[in-house]
């Protein structure tokens, strides 16, 4: 048997995580877009930091919730990249906290996106997108991870097999 073939199991973990980044985001759709903006879905990708095979799911999660966002198709693909760098840097941290910043430098270019639609003042749009990421994955988020991964048997459930 092939070892690089792609398993049900992680069809379906991919399928399941990018439905409920999607339903998270869209949830709360005013706040998860706009120039100030708090994604509580965010908290998602530290998952990434447990397992890289989560980045396909949260990846795809983000794609389609960003099909929904008022600024259209520049959304989809900018809002989609700055994901891509952070959970790239989320793979390659060495601890939670270090991993829970990614999210908030990456997404403060989103600001650019903001300043390019005409929306807001470039500064304000990163700082404020910034503060928004780090509320949600650097505080909220850094909080929930550091106590699952203190849990061995949740941990062990995380870990793809």
């Amino acid at each position: 048997m092939e070892k690089n073939r792609i398993s049900t199991k992680f069809l379906v973990v991919t399928a399941l995580i990018a439905a409920v980044y999607v339903v998270m985001t869209l949830a709360i759709a005013p706040l998860s877009f706009g120039f100030i903006q708090m994604r509580i879905s965010e908290v998602l990708v530290l998952l990434a930091f447990i397992d890289r095979r989560y980045v396909p799911g949260l990846i795809l999660g983000c794609f389609i919730a960003n099909l929904f966002s008022p600024f259209g198709m520049m959304d989809v693909f900018f809002g989609t990249a700055c994901t891509v760098a952070a959970l790239w840097g989320i793979t390659h941290s060495k601890t939670l906290f270090g991993a829970s910043l990614w999210p908030v430098f990456c997404n403060a270019f989103i600001g650019v996106e903001l300043y390019l639609l005409g929306e807001c003042p470039l500064i304000f749009g990163m700082v404020t997108v910034a503060i928004g990421e780090f509320l949600a994955v650097s505080c909220v988020g850094y909080a929930l991870f550091r106590q699952i991964m203190k849990n061995p048997g949740l941990m062990a459930r995380l870990k793809f097999a």
